[in-house]
């Protein structure tokens, strides 16, 4: 995958080969990295329920520490946000509310004598992630309240950020069609790199073409059916709420 989007990218800039190019190939393999990383925290199209055991009496946990499954299989590298929670109960699951910070503060860490139970709200506090640290400098923590009683395996639903490409054999976990989008966003960067006016000017259009194929692959993958329930496909009551009126005059 890694040489379809270098020959794109190469495309894209029109960079012509050696002796006379512009722009090297480990230049571009990290502009295609970092276009990968930043499609998927705006896209939030890699998703995974990954998993992380409680301790008991322990309320705060790393995102570091939530289990993706393994890198080389799945193209995972770590998680950018959970959006739920779920814990085992029994043979099953029960899903566990989540709350605003502030909200989470004031209401269940406000309190001089906790006491212990199955979880019951959750609320993140740090945010992202910090790619090869580790502790709880690196990034994103959640709180769970009331301090776990027992040992119990949190189910979250995460939007992950992809392993870098080293070669063709690496997993892309970025799935098509927002695969088309890459490109755009990497010839973006490299065109921003030239510091020139005429340059950034292109990258400006490379970037509109970027959002453009991010829009697109947005609405291919939500179906018809019920399309408002999934990730970022706009209000569908946003122009009412405006107060925009289309169509025949005088009908709102």
């Amino acid at each position: 995958m890694l040489t379809a989007y270098e020959t794109q990218v190469q495309r894209l800039l029109q960079n012509p080969g050696a002796p006379t190019s512009l722009y090297s190939v480990s230049d571009i393999d990290s502009y295609i990295n970092t276009a990968r990383g930043q499609l998927a925290g705006e896209a939030e199209c890699i998703r995974y329920l990954g998993t992380i055991s409680t301790v008991v009496g322990q309320t705060s946990y790393n995102f570091s520490d939530i289990s993706t499954g393994v890198s080389a299989t799945n193209g995972i590298q770590g998680v950018i946000n959970i959006r739920q929670m779920l814990f085992g109960l029994g043979d099953g699951k029960k899903w566990v509310p989540s709350r605003a910070w502030e909200w989470f503060l004031q209401y269940h860490l406000n309190n001089a004598v906790p006491v212990q139970g199955s979880p019951a709200a959750w609320s993140q506090f740090m945010q992202g992630a910090a790619p090869g640290s580790t502790g709880s400098v690196a990034g994103g923590t959640f709180y769970i309240d009331p301090p776990p009683d027992a040992v119990y395996t949190l189910y979250l639903d995460c939007v992950c950020y992809p392993i870098a490409l080293a070669d063709n054999t690496t997993v892309e976990a970025i799935p098509f069609l927002w695969t088309d989008a890459v490109p755009f966003f990497a010839a973006y960067y490299a065109l921003l790199s030239s510091q020139t006016s005429a340059r950034i000017a292109d990258a400006e259009r490379m970037m509109n073409h970027y959002t453009k194929f991010v829009e697109r692959a947005r609405q291919a993958s939500n179906p018809d059916v019920l399309r408002h329930q999934y990730s970022q496909a706009g209000d569908p009551a946003q122009a009412n709420k405006l107060q925009i009126r289309g169509g025949t005059p005088g009908v709102g």
